[in-house]
């Protein structure tokens, strides 16, 4: 019996493109951000604080070694906005764009790189995909940040103009970042509106493109008058009922169980009134999205509330849009194989529908992998940063989750623990996964089947 090895050709596949792609504009980003008219002093930033920033924006994560609105000038922020934008819409997106405003022409390889990216089953209009998902982008950002300045503009003037139109995209691409002050929103606190638009921005951006026109579509059918609600519910693919039904369950489900588990908690919500309580735990539940807003301080919460953040944090938003995490559809699937294990079923299914045992695979790979690298990032991270073990802890899912929440460690990290952030929010953004298909540069075929024999387990 031999193992025949079939070199596979250097191509530039889209794991290729977009690892590389991320990786080119963290690049730049550092170099930019380095220059002293970035800075809000006039002097070169530290390059690891630049690299470091570099990257929690492109990767759109919102952890930050120094303070966004203090140490960067207007220039800098525009720099560490541009940033967000890019990682958030993806590099394939922006390249197509770019390459459709040049008058060139979109090929079949081009349309293959978008519906790679996006995870889709069609090759059909993806040009025009494109340009959909970039004006509805720019269209829910902008709606965000006139909604934003009705409460920054009395507050902070002009530059209430800026801070709506940063926070309006920070919180669509899900980074988490502001220039408001150093506590994030916990001033806000109590402010419904800015608690409800940036939970709205969140969800929007992390339930993924392909959702956005589905919904819209259904909308447009029920105002008409073409089908019922009743039928629309129905009617949705099970990739729509995947990612609408895990995303309520996580999102009401975490804020409920956060709101039990800090009720008595004084150093969270525990001396707010019964009103800002639910809304700081809802908005605790969304912001574990991978979104990195904080309307409570992170470092006040309870043991067994990381835990429960941590998990959130860990699954993230949905396939195709701007959050991270393994995905919801990646949770259900596992959570399905489980059951059906358990209950000694043959097939995975979900919503009377059988998953194929390729996907059942995939999701336990992306799950185990993601799982490898956030325990080896810990270990790595807890031998050179000094600190709790759950705020380490916090901090490297907060990373691999591309979330942003920290316990008042990252502006403390050492140079190792930030170059080790830095790579684990680099993998958390493009994917385990992807990262072991863009090194894997050798393809082996097994042409001899092996005869089969099966070990005890548990």
């Amino acid at each position: 019996m031999r193992l025949h090895r079939q070199k596979r050709k250097h191509r530039f596949t889209t794991t290729y493109i977009i690892a590389g792609g991320f990786l080119l504009i963290i690049i730049l980003g550092t170099l930019l951000l380095c220059m002293p008219f970035a800075s809000s002093s006039g002097e070169s930033v530290p390059w690891s604080d630049a690299l470091f920033t570099a990257t929690t924006s492109v990767c759109v994560t919102g952890l930050v070694t120094v303070p966004t609105f203090s140490t960067w000038s207007i220039y800098g922020q525009i720099i560490i906005l541009i940033l967000i934008q890019l990682g958030g819409l993806g590099v394939i997106s922006f390249t197509i764009l770019f390459l459709q405003l040049l008058g060139q022409r979109i090929g079949l390889r081009e349309n293959q790189l978008i519906r790679d990216a996006y995870n889709l089953d069609t090759h059909k209009g993806m040009s025009i995909l494109v340009r959909k998902i970039v004006k509805g982008t720019f269209l829910v950002e902008s709606i965000g940040a006139v909604l934003y300045s009705f409460v920054f503009v009395p507050q902070y003037k002009i530059s209430g103009i800026w801070i709506s139109i940063f926070n309006s995209v920070s919180a669509f691409c899900n980074a988490g970042m502001d220039i408001i002050g150093p506590n994030s929103l916990i001033d806000y606190q109590s402010n419904v509106a800015v608690n409800l638009i940036t939970m709205v921005l969140i969800i929007i951006g992390g339930i993924g493109f392909p959702i956005w026109f589905l919904t819209v579509d259904k909308i447009k059918e029920y105002v008409h008058g073409k089908i019922s609600l009743r039928k629309i519910i129905k009617s949705l693919p099970l990739y729509a009922k995947a990612v609408f039904s895990v995303t309520a369950a996580l999102i009401f489900g975490g804020a409920i169980t956060i709101f039990i588990l800090e009720y008595t908690n004084d150093r969270t919500i525990g001396n707010l009134p019964l009103g800002d309580k639910i809304l700081a735990s809802l908005f605790q539940s969304v912001t574990t999205r991978t979104a990195g807003f904080c309307t409570i301080p992170q470092e006040g919460l309870r043991r067994c509330t990381i835990i429960i953040c941590s998990i959130l944090m860990f699954i993230g938003g949905s396939p195709s849009g701007t959050a991270g995490g393994i995905k919801t559809t990646t949770f259900m699937i596992l959570v399905a194989s489980l059951l059906s294990s358990l209950s000694e079923r043959t097939n995975t299914e979900v919503f009377n529908r059988r998953i194929n045992a390729e996907t059942v695979r995939k999701a336990t790979s992306i799950f185990s992998l993601s799982f490898f690298v956030m325990v080896i990032s810990l270990i790595a991270f807890c031998a050179v940063q000094p600190g709790a073990f759950e705020d380490c802890l916090y901090e490297v899912v907060s990373a691999i989750g591309t979330v942003g929440l920290s316990r008042n460690l990252t502006s403390s990290l050492t140079l190792p623990a930030k170059l080790i952030i830095v790579v684990t929010m680099y993998l958390g953004r493009i994917g385990p996964i992807s990262l072991a298909l863009f090194f894997n540069t050798k393809k082996y075929i097994n042409l001899i089947q092996y005869p089969e024999e099966n070990l005890p387990i548990g």
